[in-house]
């Protein structure tokens, strides 16, 4: 009798240890997300992975405009407040050194603004030393803030660096952050469907048949009366995105 409870005692332990370990194994993390029905090969698997990105991309939008006063909202998840700026940006970054490039040249009403990165630098574990590529970010990741779904990213950075209006200096050591990202943005209305109303996926509300670019120039400062609560929180996006 004694042998059968003490059989029972321990098959029950090993059942709970193997569910821990499932739950622990599944847990949301920047490389895996639970519910996700494919495999995908991590870029540094792979024996030719040089680490090294080129990216264009065009049509560009900010959202909001320079110098507004407080109480502005630079998300605009509702599309209410966007401008089409005529601009390119140029992405040339190594993932495995944490190096490279990021610039953006902009005409806005306000003249020519030029946004460049100057250094990388991580300020979270997931963002792997400033720079990289195929990740989940946002949301209920379990990685980056939630003012955006989730998503799968190819590439992102994040670091510090400046802007010139008009060849002036506008901002120095701002932090910077741009993402490759599936389709946040909805193709015609520009709007961002998050949160999701009866959402029946452990998915992020996006659209992964769709690309864009995201990025952004903030202060150091924080103003609780802005969304996001940052003094300046300079914020665009790009549409159409090139891989060279």
């Amino acid at each position: 009798m004694k042998k059968r409870i003490w059989r029972s005692l321990i098959m029950m332990a090993i059942v709970l240890s193997a569910a821990h370990s499932i739950a622990v194994a599944w847990q949301a993390n920047a490389r895996r997300q639970p519910g996700a029905e494919i495999t995908l090969y991590a870029p540094e698997q792979h024996d030719l992975y040089d680490g090294r990105f080129v990216l264009a991309a065009s049509r560009i939008y900010q959202v909001g405009r320079l110098d507004e006063p407080p109480g502005w909202n630079h998300m605009g998840n509702d599309a209410s407040n966007m401008h089409g700026v005529p601009g390119t940006v140029a992405i040339d970054v190594n993932e495995r050194e944490n190096s490279g490039t990021f610039v953006a040249r902009l005409k806005l009403p306000e003249g020519d603004l030029v946004i460049e990165s100057e250094r990388f630098h991580e300020f979270n574990p997931c963002q792997d030393g400033g720079v990289a590529a195929y990740l989940y970010e946002h949301g209920d990741s379990g990685c980056g803030d939630t003012n955006w779904p989730k998503t799968f990213i190819w590439l992102a950075g994040w670091g510090f660096g400046k802007a010139t209006l008009n060849g002036t200096t506008l901002y120095e050591d701002y932090q910077i952050h741009f993402m490759v990202t599936q389709g946040i943005r909805n193709r015609e209305s520009f709007k961002v469907d998050y949160p999701l109303l009866g959402k029946q996926s452990s998915a992020g509300a996006v659209n992964p048949s769709a690309m864009q670019v995201d990025f952004y120039i903030r202060s150091p400062e924080s103003d609780e009366r802005n969304n996001p609560t940052r003094r300046v929180f300079d914020h665009f996006f790009a549409m159409e995105v090139t891989w060279k």
